[in-house]
């Protein structure tokens, strides 16, 4: 790959992992991991207000990580980029799931101490 096709790829990352880079869009997408669910569904299981799930929705929406159906007045969210998906799945493994490694998460609870 060319000099110039890398940085913009490297720019394109840094765009994925600045979307990334919160805790609310994280905790929706681990939700939406491997099922579509609706706003209120999302507000429900997080705990956020219905507005900040839709912002946070239009978000990742605007960058193609999401995409939506209508059921009548229902609008369902699921994650639909594959490099999201492959993400969430490896964060999913090592932090949200009841296997979470240990060593990992204590492992960056550390780092933050020096």
């Amino acid at each position: 790959m060319d000099k110039n096709a890398l940085e913009d790829k490297a720019e394109d990352a840094a765009r994925f992992l600045k979307m990334l880079a919160s805790g609310p869009r994280l905790l929706l997408m681990c939700h939406m991991f491997d099922r579509e669910c609706s706003v209120g569904d999302l507000a429900e299981k997080t705990g956020m207000r219905m507005p900040t799930v839709s912002q946070q929705l239009s978000l990742l929406r605007a960058q193609g990580l999401v995409e939506t159906r209508r059921d009548g007045t229902t609008i369902y969210y699921r994650l639909v980029s594959t490099a999201a998906q492959e993400v969430m799945g490896v964060l999913y493994k090592n932090f949200c799931s009841d296997d979470a490694d240990v060593a990992t998460t204590g492992l960056l609870a550390s780092a933050g101490t020096d």
